[in-house]
This record gives structure tokens, C-alpha cells and sequence, in this order.
């Protein structure tokens, strides 16, 4: 049985389409992250399940039974929002017990979930303190904290990292990785940062116009993204595009007379002439050949970058632009010509008619 299972949820505003029938099920302790840019119905979707928004169609099931029509108190879920939503009168101890306080648990009880909690986001020395005593990171942790002592079986987080600044946002994702492996429990989480994404998620929904685009693991998004679109959302720098022509068995770079072979995968899976795409991440490329079958682009630098861990390279081949990320220490001269080498199993083909991975 599905801890939550989603069944071709829709949702109208009038003649506007927010949601185009979702379907997702997730398994027990499953970490699902809601990826997508601002509109892409992601948070609309988040709100559905908790009951705060009317679904126009299909069902969503908590533990086997439909909750589609049950008020968000019977719904056994626990959100944290964005905005913290604690109250600036109460200590953090009532902070975190209020939810408890509500459903008239016992004082011994709730203290005891409250501690718990505590302890588990190391906040003990912040039990007497009210919201205003406290930094960003430790408000969202005293509204994760409310929403453990329920102990529920779904947990929803809207974007709960935004308001924090890098260095907290950092900190605060590893203790939600922490709290996850330590808890087993089932989490949604929306965001439209890949790299939250990818460093929390069990299984990733990228979303685009109110449709989920993939379904997979982090790795399965990453490594083989099945459209254009995912491909260019998940990756920093995104993903190189490369306007190529099927000539035989080489793709030949529009806008110059340099040619790749057509890996051997992709063979008798495209037409000679074809117009493709060839997708290639720039951490794939290097200033030197890995291996003997390493193919070489020609190019020219046209602008590089430090940025600390890696070196930026802006390149031209052609008349296209590619970037590259390469060890920092390497030294490189803008305009002078430079040979990027790539392996052939990195490359990734995808027709821009549809915009679809070629399998």
C-alpha cells in the first residue's frame, strides 16, 4: 500500500489549466521533490494534498483511504510553510506544542513531544526564547519542529529554505537529509532549486506547465533526462545545446565543419540528414583525453571564470557557444584556440520537433 498515492489530479481556475491530471505513488519513508520554475502548479499540487485547495479532479489517497474530501485536520499530514507562520507571542516550547495543545493532548505528553523534537533539531537552549529572539535558520527549524511532534504520515514542505540566506540554506538542507534518514518518514517538497532537488529527493517530479515532464531518481534525472526541458532545468551550468546534422555515421556542428561520431548507441535510432540536438553537460568535457576512444571539439575560448572549486570556460565552435567546467588550476587564454575532449557515452541526442530524448 502507497503511503500517498496521487491519481490524475487536475485543477481549473475558470478556462486557465493549473493542473493537467497528476499521477504519482509513493512508498513509505519516500522523499518526493516537486521541481519546476514559478507557475509550473507545483505549490498548487502541495496544496491539494494538504487540503488547502479544491481539486477539479481525480483523488488523493493517505494510507490507502481517499482524502480528497476530508477537512486538512483529518487528513493525518503536517506542512511546514515558507513563511514560518509561528506566533511572535508564544516561546518556542508553545510554538512547537500548539498543534498538540489544540487536540487537548495531555501537558506531561506534549512536553515530552516537545523535547523530543528539540533534541532532535538541537533547539533545547531555544525553549523559552519567542520567534523575534531567533535567526532564520532557527525559526524554520522550531516550524519543523511543530510539525514532528504530530507525528504524521505525510509530511509537506512549500519552499520551506528560501527565506534563508546560502550558508543557512546549506546548513538547514543537510538537517532535513539528516531528519529524513533518521525518521524513515514520507516527505513531499516543493522547491525550484535543482540543487534542493537533487540533495534531498528519493525520487524527483520535474514539472512545466502544469504536467510532470519526469519521474525519477536523481540520478535518472540527471543522467538521462528525457526532454529538452529537464535537461536544461537540472544542471549547473545547465546542460550544452548543440545544433547538429545525422550525416552518415557523424553529426556535423551547425555553423562550422567540424564533425563527431554518432555514438553507437544511437545507431539505426536516427535518419541520415536528420536535424538534432546533441546535449552534453559541461562538467563532461575536458582539456585532456581520458581514453583512447575520447572524441576532441575544436573550439575557441571566448571567455573564462573562477569560481573557486571549478574554472569556467565559455567557448565557440562555430557559431555556437558551449560551456566546460575544468580543474581550477588550468591555465587558459581567452581567444586562443582549445580542444575540449568528451567520451561518446556522455553525449545525449533529442529531437527538437518534440523536444523528446532520442532513446
Amino acid at each position: 500500500m502507497s503511503a500517498l498515492e496521487i491519481r490524475n489530479v487536475q485543477k481549473t481556475y475558470g478556462e486557465v489549466v493549473t493542473l493537467k491530471g497528476i499521477d504519482i505513488a509513493l512508498e513509505s519513508g519516500e522523499f518526493l521533490v516537486l521541481l519546476g520554475p514559478s507557475g509550473c502548479g507545483k505549490s498548487t499540487l502541495l496544496n491539494i494534498i494538504a487540503g488547502l485547495a479544491e481539486a477539479s479532479g481525480g483523488d488523493i489517497l493517505i494510507g490507502g483511504q481517499s482524502v480528497i474530501k476530508a477537512h486538512p485536520k483529518d487528513r493525518d499530514i503536517a506542512m511546514v510553510f515558507q513563511s514560518y507562520a509561528l506566533y511572535p507571542n508564544l516561546t518556542v516550547r508553545r510554538n512547537i506544542g500548539f498543534g498538540l495543545e489544540m487536540r487537548k493532548v495531555p501537558a506531561d505528553e506534549r512536553e515530552k513531544a516537545v523535547l523530543e523534537a528539540a533534541k532532535l533539531l538541537k533547539i533545547e537552549n531555544l525553549l523559552d526564547r519567542k520567534p523575534g529572539q531567533l535567526s532564520g535558520g532557527q525559526r524554520q527549524r522550531v516550524a519543523i519542529g511543530r510539525a514532528l511532534v504530530r507525528k504524521p504520515q505525510v509530511f509537506l514542505f512549500d519552499e520551506p529554505l528560501s527565506n534563508l540566506d546560502a550558508k543557512l540554506r546549506m546548513e538547514t538542507r543537510t538537517e532535513l537529509k539528516r531528519l529524513h534518514q533518521l525518521l524513515k518518514t514520507t516527505v513531499v517538497y516543493v522547491t525550484h532549486d535543482q540543487i534542493e532537488a537533487m540533495t534531498l529527493a528519493t525520487r524527483i517530479a520535474v514539472m512545466r506547465d502544469g504536467r510532470i515532464e519526469q519521474l525519477g531518481t536523481p540520478s535518472e534525472i540527471y543522467d538521462r533526462p528525457a526532454s529538452l526541458y529537464v535537461a536544461g532545468f537540472v544542471g549547473a551550468p545547465p546542460m550544452n545545446m548543440i545544433d547538429v546534422t545525422v550525416r552518415g555515421e557523424t553529426l556535423v556542428i551547425a555553423g562550422s565543419e567540424a564533425a563527431v561520431p554518432l555514438p553507437a548507441r544511437f545507431h539505426g535510432k536516427v535518419q541520415d540528414g536528420q536535424l538534432l540536438i546533441l546535449g552534453i553537460r559541461p562538467e563532461a568535457l575536458d582539456l585532456a583525453e581520458a581514453s583512447p576512444a575520447s572524441v576532441g571539439l575544436p573550439t575557441r575560448v571566448d571567455v573564462s571564470e573562477l569560481t573557486g572549486p571549478e574554472l569556467v570556460i565559455t567557448a565557440l565552435i562555430g557559431s555556437q557557444r558551449l560551456t566546460a567546467c575544468v580543474p581550477p588550476r588550468s591555465t587558459i587564454t581567452d581567444g586562443a584556440a582549445l580542444t575540449l575532449f568528451f567520451e561518446q557515452d556522455s553525449v545525449h541526442l533529442f529531437d527538437p520537433k518534440t523536444g523528446m530524448a532520442i532513446a
